[in-house]
């Protein structure tokens, strides 16, 4: 396991770089690259010198998003340029629809890679993004923070230590509460730049069921649409602007939002049913309109269940093995602890083992295969639900490519049967 850092999350003050320290870039300067302030913790001893955003707003969001001094810092809107500076690694924060082509740009200059989620937009996109990691062997990182949340990695540990047995079920609903806020006001609500939200949103929760369960979906159908938010006809241009600067708890019923994107064309309700290559069943639903945001998930096995309630600090997870009828209190009960502020706690723990995989290329719990399976599962889905709900297989990744990656990166990966 990753040995977690003491830091508490906030930027080094006046520390010098040593001759050890990383130069590390960042391309997108938007809601997600603030956690490049992570990287220059003292512990990870790292140093942002370069960022690459199209937008005038670059410099002032480096400095207010992200709390890193643009003062030391190359900021240019050509990535020739920004590749041109000598980096150790890259963060690549920016739109999903991006990925692809910015990540296989770095990777081909021998620049290591964090790539956020989700790894691309189409399956051709992150297929190319794993092949051409293959073919340079520079080292690529896909930010699937939720393998270093503590509800997951509790679970996780509970079901290696055998106590339900052999996983055969795993159901997780994903309550977005703030789902209208989140990603109905800017270009995630236009598949022609997200996908949808299955991709967006579900790709944490399809790579945390695949690490449960040590597998992945083979056959995947789906079934939702656009409920509520098609609704709404108050639409408004919000180019040039960050989520927080619309976000708002008092949007609240549903149907009272405003200044939705131009384009709403994906779905603010969806679901997928998914068979494993280990024989496991997986069910996966979201809304983006309930009054809560947090996440459940059911993991049953041969020998008992196991459930979670609340998904940070001050929830618990229950274990059911023993035969019973409603039993509230379970058979255990395990605290989760950590991850008090959403993804902070998770995000520090990603960077830290990014840059450390950057420096010794020791393996990591997070995956290339996981993201890429996470990708095409939710891909696939989306297509399904689009197209009458209709099953659709995943394509089989080459065998060199899977042994690539397990033989040189991931950490208690199994491959999958």
């Amino acid at each position: 396991m990753t040995t977690e850092p003491t830091g508490v999350g906030t930027v080094a003050e006046d520390a010098a770089p040593s001759p050890a320290t990383l130069r590390v870039g960042v391309v997108g300067v938007g809601a997600r690259s603030t956690i490049l302030a992570h990287a220059e913790l003292p512990h990870n001893d790292a140093q942002v010198v370069a960022a690459c955003d199209p937008r005038p707003e670059a410099e002032a969001r480096l400095r207010d998003w992200t709390r890193i001094d643009p003062a030391g810092v190359v900021i240019t809107d050509n990535l020739d340029a920004f590749i041109a500076v000598g980096l150790d690694a890259a963060v690549v924060t920016s739109p999903d629809d991006t990925h692809a082509e910015i990540t296989c740009r770095l990777l081909d200059a021998g620049i290591p890679v964090y790539l956020e989620k989700p790894m691309a937009i189409e399956l051709d996109g992150a297929t190319r993004i794993l092949q051409t990691a293959y073919d340079t062997g520079t080292r690529l990182y896909v930010g699937h923070n939720m393998r270093h949340m503590s509800v997951v990695r509790t679970m996780r540990d509970i079901i290696r230590r055998g106590e339900i047995g052999a996983v055969k079920a795993i159901w997780c609903r994903h309550f977005v509460g703030e789902g209208g806020d989140y990603y109905f006001k800017d270009w995630h609500a236009d598949r022609r730049y997200s996908n949808g939200l299955l991709l967006q949103k579900a790709a944490h929760d399809i790579d945390v069921m695949n690490w449960l369960a040590d597998s992945h979906a083979t056959r995947v159908v789906g079934m939702g649409g656009l409920t509520v938010y098609g609704d709404i006809t108050d639409r408004q241009d919000r180019s040039g602007k960050l989520m927080w600067e619309w976000y708002n708890v008092d949007n609240w019923p549903p149907l009272t939002q405003k200044g939705l994107n131009p384009v709403v064309d994906v779905e603010d309700l969806s679901m997928f049913s998914a068979k494993m290559a280990s024989g496991a069943y997986v069910s996966y639903q979201q809304c983006h309109y309930t009054p809560d945001y947090w996440r459940s998930y059911t993991v049953i096995g041969t020998e008992g269940r196991i459930e979670n309630f609340g998904d940070g600090e001050g929830g618990h997870i229950t274990l059911w093995n023993r035969r019973s009828q409603y039993n509230p209190d379970g058979d255990a009960r395990y605290p989760i602890s950590g991850d008090a502020h959403g993804h902070h706690d998770a995000d520090m723990l990603t960077m830290t083992e990014f840059l450390e995989f950057v420096r010794t290329g020791r393996p990591t719990d997070t995956s290339p295969l996981g993201a890429w399976y996470a990708a095409a599962t939710a891909i696939q889905a989306t297509e399904s639900i689009r197209d009458g709900s209709t099953p659709r297989d995943l394509p089989q990744l080459a065998e060199d490519l899977v042994a690539y990656f397990l033989n040189h990166q991931v950490r208690g990966e199994h491959d999958p049967k």
